[in-house]
C-alpha cells in the first residue's frame, strides 16, 4: 500500500455515504475502509516503535549522566535468543490446504501473515488474516524442532471444514 486511498478524492477523512446516508456508489467503500484501517494500524505500529526508541534514548542519556561526560558508554543491542512462538498446530487434515503447504502437527507458529508474537492477542487475529486472504498465499513461519521454516499457506474452500484444514491453538 503506497498511501491513503484516493478514490474520487475520499482520502482518510472524506465521507463514505451520500447526502441521504447511503453508501456512495462512485467508490469502493470496502476498499477505502480496509485501506484506512491498514494505514491506521501502520501509524500505530510506527508510534510504538518511536516510543521504544525514545525510551532507549532516555536510558542511554541517563547512563551517560551516571558515568560522567568524559567516559565511553557501552551500548549493546538487546539480545533476542530465538523467536517466541504464539500458537501451535494441533491437527492437520490430510488433503487440506495446511497439509498441502507442509504444516505438521506440533509446528509452533512464529508468524502467520501479518500476525506476529508482538501483535497476537488471540486466535481471532489468525481468523481475520484467513478471511481476508482466501485464495491468496499467506506467508507462515513455523518452528519445527530447532528449525525455522517458511511456508506458503493458501486458505481456500476444500472438501473438509474451514479454509485451512488444520486446528491451531494458542500457546500460553
Amino acid at each position: 500500500m503506497s498511501g491513503p486511498p484516493q478514490q474520487k478524492g475520499v482520502g482518510m477523512s472524506g465521507p463514505l455515504v451520500d447526502a441521504e446516508d447511503f453508501p456512495r456508489s462512485d467508490i469502493d467503500v470496502y476498499q477505502v475502509r480496509t485501506a484506512r484501517h491498514n494505514i491506521i494500524c501502520l501509524q500505530n505500529d510506527h508510534k510504538a516503535v518511536m516510543r521504544e526508541i525514545e525510551e532507549g534514548l532516555h536510558t542511554l542519556h541517563a547512563q551517560a549522566r551516571e558515568k560522567g561526560q568524559g567516559e565511553k558508554i557501552d551500548v549493546q543491542p538487546e539480545k533476542t535468543d530465538k523467536p517466541r512462538p504464539f500458537a501451535r498446530v494441533d491437527s492437520v487434515a490430510t488433503g487440506g490446504p495446511a497439509s498441502t503447504a507442509g504444516l505438521q502437527v506440533g509446528d509452533q507458529v512464529l508468524q502467520f501473515g501479518s500476525v506476529t508474537p508482538g501483535n497476537f492477542t488471540g486466535l481471532q487475529n489468525i481468523g481475520q488474516v484467513v478471511q481476508h486472504s482466501e485464495g491468496k498465499t499467506v506467508p507462515v513461519k513455523v518452528l519445527r524442532g530447532e528449525e525455522t521454516m517458511n511456508l506458503g499457506l493458501r486458505p481456500q474452500r476444500w472438501s473438509g471444514r474451514g479454509l485451512l484444514g488444520c486446528n491451531i491453538v494458542p500457546i500460553s
